[in-house]
């Protein structure tokens, strides 16, 4: 039966994205979409899951040839939303909204404070 809601789950998330013509449009969508897939997969769990889109969807907004200063403020995001935000997805409810806002919220603490050499 869960797995009937899941399936329902991903042709929503699919046609959405084809009707308004974006896959990724926000780190919200992004979480979601890659939640859901991820979840599908049988030898996944909810810590690879979690973890594997929080990865995914903070470093997709980064364009390629970042500065070193710029991929430590990425990494620094990222290590703050494990801490903080990886347990607000279940299995049946990823929470993209919830873990949006949380992510968002590293921003603030992860402030770059680098002298020039």
């Amino acid at each position: 039966m869960m797995e009937v809601s899941i399936l329902r789950a991903v042709v929503l998330v699919l046609a959405l994205g084809m009707l308004t013509g974006r896959s990724c449009a926000s780190f919200k969508d992004c979480y979601t979409k890659c939640f859901i897939f991820c979840m599908i997969e049988p030898s996944e769990t909810l810590c690879t899951c979690t973890t594997h889109c929080l990865k995914q969807c903070i470093f997709s907004d980064t364009p390629q040839g970042v500065h070193e200063d710029e991929d430590n403020l990425g990494f620094c995001k990222l290590g703050c939303a494990f801490s903080l935000c990886s347990t607000i997805s279940s299995k049946q409810k990823p929470n993209g909204e919830k873990v949006d806002n949380c992510v968002g919220s590293c921003s603030t603490k992860c402030t770059k404070s680098y002298s020039l050499p």
